[in-house]
């Protein structure tokens, strides 16, 4: 190998400044540099794959060329420093400060309540931000496109882009509203593009340096290369012919990719700062290898507008895809020539480029040469293949003809941002004036290791007509070409064998469309309910109302509550100024931790080898069980495994060093041996429990059986899900110097269960420990017991290695370690009379629980105690319990097992109405509570406005109407059918809670409460709540963090009732000090509030501890199966639309109506975005969040590529929310929590895909009597569109009866293969 010089120097601008780096590693990111180097904690870590936006920064690059400076969004996790040489990053820092000024995106971001938790605000700002830079007056479809890429919109559920208006003063995050406006478009400061700031000019000075130079930068263990030639690439490639050309990255990727790519070091990487040519010829079109797929997009669009429609046919197939490609910043990174070159199996466009007959042009330096990009490219023939020497030059992609037909097609778990399922790439040429088949080519993506190509078809169809029998016979012959082993990776074989022809069948019919519409009289022309099936869905940009209570206009000007005030950490979200756990600057000595985990599920753990990964540089210690001081199985928990793990995941050890690069490092060298121990229990099908079984029964179940007209039975799987907080797991341990003291700072839920757990791991009191909380990015329940768990963890290291420790779990890691929503199972025996009536029902859960017992004993009885829902049923009996399974434990999640039970009384209220031929609206209202009743368990309750939302919600919905033009739709179209559903809801919920209030002297007032804040808005309602009381300023009151220091004993903020329980607490401690400051203002009516607090000092306390321990009174006795479980009860109706795509199972949310019974909101702005985020994430549990684990426990699922939570283009088209008011004179001046009970209200869209799926079903003549599980994915959505194609997948068999018994086997649960969902049902995977 030729020798190296030394290291250059990189330079590239941050926000404006120089940033010169001498020794420059080819493995840092610039996430990491921006945080750990220069310290601008504004960009965060969340995913660390460049699939939720969090990190994302803007770019700018000035091209010598055409003197442009183009400006482009990237995620900073992916960009690696030594690509940044003469680029200008700008972050979130560098757009606007709170010290300085801020910028109009930020405060209109802020300012229209488009911030929850505020973790990925800094993202989604930067990814306006280069939108303005780029197009200062954008459209709202630009706006909805640049959102595309970040993850975490829709869980604040109001991150959305509604207009820009003129001179672009209006970007708008959240929907219109009536009755009170959310904000106050007159604040907004405009926006003025001639303000930002300008390129550094020194880096159009190096861009244009003839005597540019190759650069180079040596790490440890890789070598970055940087070309400013083409000849010196092809020369460097010579000398380094295995080294790989670098371009936009997103291949290589984060470190575990890095790693699995190029395993031995050193390593070479080359890169090319040219982007090469983009020309257009007669024949085509040729684009430069280095053009970044955004690119390439403008390029092809600008063609498309050009040219002939007949000629641009491939180019407008790439378009459509380009569209859902990734997200725009892996667009805007992303090449194509590193997209053609590294051929991955799930290429979204390279089937479309096959199809389209696209040459690929090599460059060497031996010379040039083209090969297509055909089959054997594709599939990795050996003589297809690039040499070692060689680079792709360009991409030629020739003009379709008129007899030329070329399609792309694609399906995902979501609509964008989400690698296909199956895609195809197809196209055909026909003979001229004919039908008859000159050519045809198809090329799949996502069905083996490579995308494969349908040849020996397509040879066979050659000279055929293109009709029915031809289709076919073509369905036949690709089934058999193309074979899918049951075990193949990704599993859902008989889906993507399906959706094989489904995929051809649309092409098919699209290019019979395409014949009719050029000779009407000689090509018939495709049946009118068949012409839905030729379009995709749109992505639209989301509009909506918001309704709520005005306030009154006798209250006072200055109080706020009832208004929609902005979240107190809004604009600090907005410029990135908002300080979470690791955003705190670093601590002398602090050391990393990184965990090792169980990669067993039940096992005896034989011997922990230590020795390497202590001789690793850096590496201080590794901490095992022997290391706690106390008792490392606080509450039925296990801090380390000791001689035995039980899950997954299970942390073993953990390794401290000086970096976190060095403890990941040193934690993949920690050697376990195990020897398995019987049995490994996955799924809940096993006598194996974690608690006793809880049960409610009224009336005689048994006997009211004996006296019904129908008994149906049925069983109904609803799937865990993942948390997926933008802030991951974060604990920083701090050991102080004297007397055993421990200071911690998580993000957490429950500071209490955090500082118990750490004074019982180190055997001390708990008054030794500090726990401390400002703020959390996210929680949903995953905050709640876990810390606890890591916190004693992470504070075990830092006791025995006496320093600072920093624990941070990376995406895979927390989501593999904490687990999530509780699996569940739910069987049912209903009996009614013919009439709809239910007289009798006995129902069992099952939920899985896990390796220990966490939260599962209070989910199981949120479960029982909540299991009827809305309806009244004399006779109903409900059992529940937790099992014990060889998993993670899975713990508490925004509904505390409500969302999943409830899918279960949906679901059976369905069932009767098919068995009735009634329709399950009229079910639902004929068992509704109608009067002030007593529940299974015996507690009085007025469901009036229950009664209210749910006529409000079918009157103002026009859901009977609507209902009509759906069914009238559907008898229009085969192939895609609408569904409705109107969901109702009753939910209830407890806590209590304690505040401190001090005053002082200058007048200004400290507030501090036991709750936490994670983007619910709890310190902002507690300001509100102050200035009433007080009857001061909100500005002269500060919410101070959240700490076991200030307020001792405080219980866990969830269930949403943060508010009532904190805020009563706020209160009383107020009204007392105010009542002590009374006869100092009766002496002085007239007087300033700084007056009398002056007067008052040394007169009295100034502040005050008020307890309100069990401040409800509640109480539930199990022997006796009655209680007064709960304070109060609210109640909520959802009604929404779908449609569905029969051939496929993708599915659009039209339209979502909630009305929700709010009492009286505090906080309209906070409370309305708690209901629509809550409603979001509900839709994610139900639609498209899917986790996979093998038959032997292993999670799959650990990232944004596998996992997928809704995005921008899941949101409803139109989404109206309206608050019913009532009274509600338990909580804080009428109010009610909100955000836990809106999560169930996402099953709306849930059960109108199951409307869908019923229409379809009835057309088809099958039973319309059916059991849709939850997630009702796209997979379970078209196996249940049975049609002529389902059914050839299951005839079409290779050798063997896998396929049918694939299916057969998913229906009775049982574990076959090889990947199972926790409730015991199977899909394939691997």
């Amino acid at each position: 190998m030729p020798s190296l010089p030394d290291s250059d120097e990189l330079i590239f601008f941050v926000n404006g400044r120089k940033v010169i780096e001498k020794n420059a590693d080819p493995e840092q990111n610039l996430l990491f540099y921006l945080r750990k180097v220069l310290h601008l904690t504004g960009t965060k870590y969340s995913c660390g794959e460049g699939g939720c936006g969090s990190c994302t920064v803007m770019v700018s690059r000035y091209n010598p060329k055409n003197k442009k400076i183009r400006h482009y969004p990237v995620t900073a996790c992916l960009v690696p420093i030594c690509s940044l040489y003469g680029a200008a990053v700008t972050t979130v820092e560098g757009v606007g400060s709170i010290k300085t000024r801020i910028h109009p995106v930020q405060e209109r971001l802020a300012k229209c309540h488009g911030t929850q938790c505020g973790f990925c605000s800094p993202g989604m700002v930067m990814s306006i931000y280069t939108l303005l830079r780029n197009h200062p007056e954008p459209t709202p479809d630009q706006i909805t496109k640049a959102l595309g890429g970040e993850a975490s919109s829709p869980i604040a559920g109001r991150k959305l882009p509604k207009q820009l208006g003129k001179d672009c003063i209006c970007i708008l995050f959240c929907f219109v509203e009536i009755c009170t406006k959310l904000y106050n478009e007159d604040e907004f400061q405009p926006f003025d593009p001639s303000q930002e700031p300008i390129f550094p000019p020194e880096l159009i000075r190096m861009a244009e340096d003839p005597n540019k130079r190759r650069l180079t930068f040596q790490g440890k263990r890789t070598t970055w290369i940087t070309s400013v030639t083409l000849s010196d690439l092809l020369e460097l490639k010579v000398n380094f012919p295995q080294a790989p050309l670098v371009m936009g990255n997103t291949e290589v990727g984060g470190e575990e990719i890095f790693e699995r790519l190029f395993p031995c070091h050193p390593c070479i990487l080359l890169q090319l700062t040219l982007s090469f040519y983009s020309t257009i010829l007669f024949s085509g079109v040729t684009i430069g290898a280095g053009y970044s797929l955004a690119q390439l997009n403008d390029a092809l669009g600008s063609i498309v507008s050009e040219q002939p429609k007949e000629k641009t046919k491939t180019y407008r197939a790439l378009l459509k895809h380009l569209r859902t490609l990734a997200g725009p910043q892996i667009r805007n990174m992303a090449t194509l020539g590193g997209h053609v070159v590294s051929r991955p199996n799930y290429s979204d466009l390279n089937p479309i480029l096959a199809a389209g007959n696209a040459i690929i042009n090599l460059i060497s330096k031996d010379g040039e040469r083209q090969i297509a990009l055909d089959s054997k490219f594709l599939e990795r023939a050996p003589e297809a293949n690039l040499k070692s020497e060689e680079i792709v030059l360009s991409v030629s992609i020739p003009h379709s003809t008129k007899w030329h037909f070329v399609s792309g097609m694609r399906l995902a778990q979501c609509q964008e941002n989400a690698f296909a399922i199956v895609n195809a790439g197809m196209s055909v040429k026909f003979e001229d004036g004919t039908d008859t088949i000159k050519d045809l080519q198809m090329f799949y993506g996502s069905v083996g290791p490579t995308v494969v190509s349908a040849s020996q078809t397509c040879k066979q169809l050659i000279g055929r007509q293109w009709d029915d029998q031809m289709l076919s016979d073509a369905c036949r012959l690709v089934l058999d070409e193309i074979y899918i082993p049951p075990a193949a990776e990704g599993g859902m074989v008989e889906y993507r064998r399906t959706l094989i022809i489904s995929l051809l069948f649309k092409f098919y019919l699209k290019v019979r469309r395409g014949l009719n519409k050029m000779d009407p009289q000689k090509f018939p022309d495709i049946p009118e309910k068949f012409m839905s099936a030729l379009e995709d869905f749109p992505i639209e940009t989301p509009q909506g109302i918001q309704m709520f209570q005005c306030v009154d206009p006798r209250q006072p000007p200055q109080d706020p509550v009832g208004h929609p005030v902005m979240h107190q950490s809004a604009i600090k979200h907005a410029t990135g100024e908002a300080v979470y756990i690791d955003d705190m600057p670093p601590i002398a000595q602090e050391l990393f931790l990184a965990p090792v985990t169980s990669t067993r599920a039940h096992a005896k753990i034989i011997s922990i080898d230590v020795s390497e990964a202590l001789a690793l540089p850096g590496v201080v210690d590794v901490i095992t069980a022997e290391d706690v001081p106390g008792d490392n199985n606080p509450q039925e928990e296990i801090l380390y495994a000791q001689n035995e793990v039980i899950c997954v995941g299970q942390i073993i050890c953990t390794v401290a060093a000086d970096t976190h690069a060095h403890a990941k490092e040193a934690a993949k060298q920690v050697k376990i041996t195990y020897e398995d121990i019987e049995p490994r229990i996955i799924t809940i099908e096993h006598n194996s429990f974690l608690t006793a079984e809880r049960k409610i029964e009224q009336g005689n179940v048994e006997q009211a059986f004996k006296h019904v007209d129908q008994i149906i039975e049925g069983e109904v799987h609803v799937e865990g899900q993942e948390h997926f907080y933008m802030e991951t797991q974060t604990i920083l341990a701090i050991p102080k110097e004297e007397d055993k003291e421990m200071v911690l700072h998580l993000g957490m839920q429950y500071p209490t269960h955090v500082q118990d757990f750490v004074a019982t791991a180190l055997n001390v009191p708990r008054s030794r420990i500090a726990c401390h909380m400002r703020r959390a990015g996210g929680a949903f329940g995953g905050k709640a017991s876990k810390p606890a768990l890591l916190g004693a963890i992470t504070a075990v290291a830092a006791n025995k290695t006496g320093r600072p420790i920093r624990f941070i779990l990376e995406r895979g890691d927390d989501m593999l370690i904490t687990a999530g929503r509780h699996p569940l199972l739910g069987k049912y025996k209903i009996g009614f009379m013919n009439n709809g009536v239910i007289k009798s029902a006995d129902v069992e859960y099952y939920v899985n629980g896990g390796c220990t017992p966490d939260e599962s004993e209070l989910v199981v009885d949120i479960i029982v105690l909540k299991s009827e829902n809305t309806y009244y049923i004399p006779n109903f009996r409900c059992r529940g319990r937790a099992c014990k399974t060889n998993l993670p434990s899975n713990t508490a999640f925004r509904g505390f097992g409500f969302p999943q039970s409830t899918v279960v009384v949906e679901a059976y209220i369905t069932a009767v109405a098919s068995q009735c031929n009634l329709s399950p609206e009229e079910i639902r209202e004929i068992n509704m509570y109608k009067r002030i009743s007593k529940t299974a368990y015996k507690d009085m309750f007025n469901p009036e406005p229950l009664r209210r939302c749910w006529k409000e919600c079918l009157e103002k919905s026009s859901f009977y109407a609507r209902k009509q033009a759906a069914e009238e739709f559907n008898k229009k179209n085969y192939w895609k059918k609408k569904g409705l559903s109107v969901i109702p809801m009753k939910f209830t919920t407890s806590r209590w809670a304690a505040a401190l209030v001090h005053i002082y002297l200058d007048g200004s007032v400290l507030v501090i409460h036991g709750g936490c804040e994670f983007g619910q808005g709890l310190y902002t309602k507690m300001v509100q709540v102050a200035s009433r009381e007080l009857n001061i300023p909100s500005s002269y009151i500060h919410p101070y963090e959240t700490s076991t220091v200030t307020v001792p004993n405080a219980v866990f903020t969830a269930a949403s009732m943060g508010t009532d329980t904190n805020g009563k607490a706020v209160q009383n401690a107020c009204q007392i000090l105010m009542a002590r400051l009374q006869p100092i203002i009766r002496k002085n009516p007239k007087g300033k509030w700084e007056d009398w607090v002056n007067h008052w000092w040394g007169s009295a306390f100034i502040s005050l501890l008020i307890s309100l321990l069990r401040g409800y009174q509640t109480n539930m006795d199990w022997e006796k199966e009655e209680g007064h479980a709960f304070p109060y009860y609210l109640y909520g109706v959802s009604c929404s639309e779908v449609e569905v795509d029969c051939l496929t199972g993708a599915h659009k949310l039209l339209r979502t109506d909630i009305f929700i019974d709010a009492a009286f909101s505090i906080n309209p702005a906070l409370d309305i975005g708690q209901v629509e985020g809550g409603f979001i994430q509900g839709m994610g549990l139900y639609t498209t969040e899917e986790l996979k684990y093998s038959p032997e426990g292993v999670l799959y699922s650990r990232g944004t590529n596998d996992y997928k939570i809704p995005a921008v283009a899941e949101i409803p088209e139109e989404f109206y929310v309206t608050f019913v008011r009532s009274q509600n004179p338990i909580a804080i001046y009428s109010s009610k929590g909100l955000g836990e009970a809106s999560m169930f209200l996402g099953s709306s869209v849930f059960f109108a895909i199951q409307d869908a799926v019923t229409a379809a079903r009835r057309e088809r003549g099958l039973t319309t009597s059916f059991t849709l599980n939850s997630p009702a994915t796209p997979e379970l959505i078209r196996m249940n569109c049975m049609d002529q194609f389902t059914e050839m997948v299951r005839v079409v068999r290779r050798g063997s009866c896998c396929n049918l018994l694939y299916m057969n086997f998913q229906v009775l649960g049982v574990s076959l293969v090889t990947m199972t969902n926790l409730t015991g049902q199977v899909h394939l995977f691997q």
